[in-house]
């Protein structure tokens, strides 16, 4: 399993839009990606290498109002494992965006 669905993590909805530090970080094998969203739409959460290239989509797809978990693996789109280093990853929903960096230890 490369990717959970996202999920919702509380009944009260979020005052607004939020990424929050992955965890663990460093992290080997898994990490956790939790986010808030303000209201409902569209969201991307992709994960981007040092040099900028899209190598994981996570979430892409319109989401309910709230605070959600994902989870992501070292493992790129076609589930083949990424090599040790920084990774960044981004939020993008209407009207906010952004971006933060962890480590993927081997």
């Amino acid at each position: 399993n490369t990717t959970m669905l996202s999920s919702d993590l509380g009944s009260t909805l979020p005052e607004k839009y939020g990424l929050n530090a992955n965890f663990p970080n460093p992290f080997n094998p898994v990490t956790f990606i939790t986010y808030d969203l303000a209201g409902d739409g569209q969201v991307d959460l992709s994960i981007y290498n040092i040099i900028g290239r899209k190598v994981k989509t996570l979430v892409n797809s319109y989401e309910t109002a709230g605070r959600k978990a994902t989870a992501w693996y070292g493992v790129d789109d076609s589930g083949s494992s990424l090599s040790a280093g920084m990774y960044f990853y981004h939020l993008r929903t209407k009207g906010f965006s952004k971006v933060r960096k962890m480590i993927l230890l081997k």
